[in-house]
């Protein structure tokens, strides 16, 4: 089977696109090829097509979200996502929560399926932990990682490390951030890193939070997870389905699915605490094996 991605930036780190260059390893080893040259078999198309007209060759559509933010224009910013969903011949949800969304706005699709992100394990182990001595002071280390927008929650993501780490952790905050929430000599900004030092860096940590807002399935939790990390994450959205059962959710009011302002997103309380009874597999040979086979039944 020959795939065409569209849609996907192989030199862009983002969450999708690191997941592409994942998904194409493991596919590749699969006997899948993605030739540009030949005929595709099925395009596999993230998020949204930009092409004017859809022609006979399959499309699955793999979405990560759409838009609902009651504080922009959503039904025009999801208007090409949209177009996408009703022209594929197959839609790949990202996580249960991704696939309600979805199809309260845009209804029901003729064939879909949930896939979960997953994780390269097999370049994890073959990554050392993170080496610094700023870091060796410190007994535990904590992280977080994100492109830090409002319903990311990085004050949160802070205020649950000042409330739950000892004297003698730190915590390493990966990200562009141009405004500080807090300034501690416990508390280290590092900025942009490639993924190998990300990997580095999770599996330097212990603890891995993310208390984002209504987020689908985040890579960097899948990463993170394989790392070692504990995951520390909001019951709000999709995340504490690829958290694992060990995973530290606290709980939040259900959401309707209705529109809201995504970046005024509440504060946690964080005594409210609930169990997490998902726990997926995120190897990528299992990932991309679900992903091979739905590909061929479209």
């Amino acid at each position: 089977m020959n795939i065409h991605l569209e849609n996907v930036n192989l030199q862009s780190t983002s969450g999708p696109n690191h997941f592409a260059n994942k998904l194409i390893k493991y596919l590749k080893k699969k006997e899948i090829t993605f030739n540009d040259r030949q005929r595709p078999d099925v395009r596999l198309c993230f998020i949204e097509s930009h092409r004017a007209q859809f022609d006979d060759v399959p499309l699955v559509q793999r979405l990560d979200g759409i838009y609902f933010n009651s504080a922009q224009n959503y039904e025009l910013q999801n208007a090409n996502i949209k177009r996408t969903y009703d022209n594929a011949s197959g839609v790949i949800f990202q996580s249960a929560f991704n696939k309600n969304l979805i199809t309260k706005y845009f209804g029901e699709h003729k064939n879909s399926t949930i896939i979960h992100n997953g994780a390269d394990v097999e370049f994890i182990e073959s990554i050392e932990p993170m080496q610094a001595k700023v870091l060796d002071r410190y007994e535990k280390v904590w992280s977080c990682a994100s492109s830090w927008r409002p319903h990311k929650r990085l004050e949160e993501n802070i205020r649950y490390f000042f409330e739950h780490s000892s004297e003698k952790d730190c915590m390493a905050v990966a990200g562009p951030v141009k405004d500080k929430p807090y300034k501690d000599a416990r508390l280290f900004y590092v900025q942009d890193l490639d993924i190998k030092q990300l990997v580095s860096l999770y599996k330097r940590s212990s603890c891995f939070v993310h208390l984002a807002w209504l987020d689908h399935c985040p890579n960097v939790v899948v990463d993170a997870r394989a790392s070692g990390c504990q995951i520390v994450c909001s019951s709000a959205g999709g995340t504490k389905e690829i958290a694992g059962p060990d995973a530290t959710i606290i709980e939040e009011d259900k959401w309707s699915y209705e529109p809201v302002r995504l970046y005024e997103p509440p504060q946690l309380n964080f005594d409210k605490k609930i169990n997490n009874d998902h726990n997926i597999d995120y190897n990528m040979n299992v990932v991309s094996e679900k992903y091979k086979e739905f590909l061929i039944k479209v």
